[in-house]
């Protein structure tokens, strides 16, 4: 069993320094120009999915967690125009449980938090803006998951060889999947606006993404996550799914 990582003081200033960055930054002209510009280019459709529903199930088995693994990873955090970085890891586990933990370099805890099925969990008075919803959170990690509750619209063919998969989590809101033989990313649509997204980048025979980069458009806020190693493990403690 892999022993759980050492948790810094939460009192310790750094890290409340970097929450109260997370949480207070004012908004700068240039910057809402810059993110807002910066959307996703949505690849045009050339014609309906053959069968998104057989899509779907493929691709749920080929990207489900193949067994308890650590990955390590740098991150860096743009709000508003200031940046914050540093170091992280996320612990995974089938069926589906993910433990993420993000430091700054001198070691001091910026945020944990894990993910069981659809729920996000959060240790009180941790900031709940820096990481995405636990409807994007999975895609971040390269797993499709459609969130409990979701209905399969249909899916679509696109010009770069991919395919879109539609699915409706309320009256407003979507959720589009653009899929590969593995997870390309994701867009949450409001009302046919695009307002968050998750946008992959893979190399070939590696199972995880070599990075991930979620972006908020509505509150300019963009997280990018660069792996850099992966260890496998036998198991690792159950109270670590709950940080609460």
């Amino acid at each position: 069993m892999i022993s759980s990582l050492r948790r810094p003081a939460s009192s310790s200033r750094p890290a409340r320094a970097a929450r109260d960055l997370l949480r207070n930054v004012s908004l700068g002209l240039a910057c809402t120009s810059a993110l807002a510009s910066c959307g996703p280019k949505r690849v045009a459709v050339v014609g309906p999915a053959v069968d998104a529903a057989v899509t779907a199930g493929r691709l749920l088995e080929r990207t489900a967690l193949p067994g308890p693994a650590r990955i390590d990873f740098a991150w860096a955090l743009n709000e508003r125009g200031s940046r914050v970085e540093g170091v992280g890891v996320a612990r995974v586990e089938p069926p589906h449980r993910a433990r993420l933990d993000l430091f700054l370099d001198n070691g001091e805890t910026v945020v944990s938090a894990a993910v069981v099925e659809d729920e996000l969990r959060l240790p009180p008075g941790a900031p709940d803006d820096v990481l995405p919803p636990v409807d994007l959170m999975w895609a971040v990690l390269g797993v499709f998951r459609p969130v409990g509750g979701s209905t399969l619209l249909g899916g679509d063919r696109l010009e770069n060889g991919a395919e879109r998969l539609r699915y409706r989590l309320d009256e407003r809101t979507e959720l589009h999947f653009e899929v590969g033989r593995y997870l390309r990313a994701v867009e949450m649509l409001d009302r046919d606006a695009v307002i968050q997204w998750v946008r992959l980048e893979a190399a070939e025979g590696e199972r995880f993404p070599t990075s991930a980069t979620y972006r908020n458009l509505v509150d300019f806020r963009e997280l990018t996550i660069t792996k850099n190693a992966v260890s496998q493990a036998e198991s690792f403690d159950p109270a670590i799914w709950d940080p609460r």
